[in-house]
């Protein structure tokens, strides 16, 4: 629906703020991959299958990369489940076939069913520190974590660990709910050098797309973190 047609004064001052205050705003901006990665990783935290399939289909028009999309959407399954990816996958393969991308794209698995464990926990040590490496022994939810979140997962090519980290901090920000996750991850981001600045430029530009509550508590926990390193 165009809505320049049915809601001319909204679309106005929505594409105004979305696509230049928010955009350029003095100190807050990012560049173009690392914004599109915030904010498809934050549509898919707050269920926003439309706006995504449109936020998408114009990354893709810059020049975003279909394997950085799909790895996005693989690890968002670990922070908001199938449940709530599924849709959004589909959205996407519907999307990369109408442009004639072939499908499946170039694997990105760096591990086996044997190794998962231990990679995921290496990763998981390099994030977090060392009380990690026995973290896993803790329960089987927490091996579960160790081998299937970030060892088949974070070991994955196509993304930056940095990178894994800041969509992460994305899907808990924008899902809400998951405060004291935040801000470990807020921690874990600041630990790869995505620092207290950084984030809240994340915060900044994917605000439109979560709205203000979620953003206000997403800035207080990347605020607590920062104090407590």
């Amino acid at each position: 629906m165009d809505f320049t047609q049915t809601d001319p004064e909204f679309a106005e001052r929505l594409e105004q703020f979305l696509f230049e205050e928010v955009v350029h705003e003095q100190g807050q901006q990012l560049d173009d991959t690392t914004r599109y990665m915030a904010i498809l990783a934050s549509l898919m935290g707050c269920q926003g299958l439309e706006a995504f399939r449109f936020i998408l289909c114009r990354a893709l028009d810059d020049g975003f990369s279909s394997i950085m999309a799909k790895e996005i959407l693989y690890q968002g399954v670990d922070y908001l489940g199938i449940g709530r990816i599924l849709p959004f996958l589909n959205a996407a393969n519907e999307i990369l076939i109408q442009r004639g991308i072939s499908l499946p794209l170039p694997g990105q698995a760096t591990t086996t069913m044997e190794n998962r464990l231990e990679a995921g926990v290496k990763i998981q040590v390099q994030i977090f520190g060392e009380a990690m490496n026995d973290a896993w022994k803790k329960g089987h939810i927490n091996r579960w974590l160790a081998a299937n979140c970030f060892g088949d997962y974070y070991t994955r090519t196509g993304l930056t660990l940095a990178q894994r980290e800041m969509i992460t901090f994305c899907f808990l920000a924008a899902q809400g709910g998951c405060e004291p996750q935040l801000t470990a991850h807020a921690k874990g981001n600041m630990n790869l050098g995505n620092d207290e600045a950084f984030l809240k430029r994340v915060v900044s530009q994917c605000l439109p797309y979560v709205g203000y509550p979620r953003s206000l508590n997403a800035l207080a926990c990347v605020e607590k973190a920062a104090a407590q390193a």
